[in-house]
């Protein structure tokens, strides 16, 4: 399905978009075409479509930014790598803001070019699944509501994963982490139907992380306060991928992703919401997350007992965390257990 999509390399200098050209030819799509020109590469673009767009950020007569809030308003599901010379954090936000899904420093390492490449097309290749659902929809045939279902959550399960590529947490993280929310969504009385929406759109949170360079998201020790405000990009870059869309799941995964890092308190990012204000599947996830980051192990660290980490998430009632939601998840700690188990990493 990768091959399907149609990308558009625009950068004013040629031997950057030669070696784009030739990078993506090793990565095996076909389907591609290269402007000097961001005019020319519109005209293209309005005729042709897009599926995803590389643009440099300095170019003459209309820089990325521009061109990106263009493309989009063509075509609002396009995933893009904005590349730069510079680390321009107020053009950062701004690109941000204008929906980037990705940023690549120059000089461009070929690999990281690939790695980066490859998590884009993965999204947008689970984007276009979800945009055929309402047509399926339209088929009243058992097996093709069937195939309807498969097919939806095939397509999370590729947005899930595709932070995976540049982060070390595993396929057990992301079973624990969904099991734990549908439990507290359970305990507190949400209905079936919201339990399994947030069982399928809490492995998203992450999402945002493959936006993140790779010397901050995987650092083995403390972040800098500089390295810290980066990271916490990964909330916006996360909601900006899986906004806009019509799929119940994509919706609460946008949810999710702008608000686990709130806190009860007010104090937490990037809004600084507090209590009720914070969306409740956003602070069911921030306890299941945060509860088996602690009780994972992790290149940086050991994993903690459980009992430390239900001391934690105690201590933080009513600053980081929901304290009826803390309630029921202690009071749950039986099947908090079994899940851990089913899902171990060994």
């Amino acid at each position: 399905m990768l091959n399907n999509v149609n990308i558009v390399i625009v950068d004013d200098e040629m031997v950057n978009t030669m070696l784009f050209e030739e990078l993506i030819k090793q990565g095996g799509y076909k389907n591609y075409k290269t402007f000097t020109e961001p005019k020319k590469a519109l005209e293209f673009v309005k005729e042709h479509g897009c599926d995803a767009l590389i643009v440099d950020y300095n170019m003459p007569e209309m820089n990325g930014i521009e061109l990106l809030k263009s493309v989009k308003e063509l075509y609002p599901d396009v995933v893009s790598i904005m590349v730069t010379a510079n680390n321009d954090k107020e053009m950062m936000v701004e690109a941000l803001k204008s929906g980037v899904t990705e940023f690549l420093q120059k000089p461009i390492s070929p690999l990281t070019f690939k790695l980066r490449l490859k998590n884009i097309l993965e999204v947008c290749s689970a984007l276009k699944i979800t945009k055929d659902f309402n047509k399926i929809l339209g088929m009243k045939v058992d097996d093709a509501t069937a195939a309807l279902k498969k097919s939806e959550y095939e397509a999370l399960e590729v947005l899930s994963r595709a932070a995976e590529y540049k982060d070390p947490e595993t396929g057990s993280h992301i079973a624990r982490v969904s099991h734990y929310s549908k439990l507290i969504a359970e305990k507190k009385g949400l209905s079936k139907r919201e339990q399994e929406i947030i069982y399928y759109a809490a492995p998203l949170h992450d999402l945002g992380k493959i936006g993140i360079e790779d010397n901050i998201l995987l650092k083995p020790a403390k972040l800098t306060s500089e390295e810290f405000e980066t990271m916490k990009n990964h909330s916006t870059i996360g909601a900006n991928i899986l906004s806009k869309r019509e799929n119940i799941f994509l919706q609460a995964g946008e949810v999710i992703a702008r608000g686990h890092h709130e806190k009860y308190n007010g104090k937490g990012y990037p809004a600084g919401i507090l209590k009720q204000e914070i969306p409740i599947y956003a602070r069911i996830v921030a306890i299941a997350d945060v509860f088996d980051a602690l009780t994972s192990v992790r290149p940086y660290k050991k994993a903690w007992s459980f009992e430390d980490a239900l001391n934690l998430l105690i201590e933080e009632k009513g600053e980081h965390f929901d304290p009826e939601l803390v309630d029921l998840f202690v009071d749950s700690i039986d099947e908090v257990k079994a899940i851990y188990k089913k899902f171990s990493e060994n």
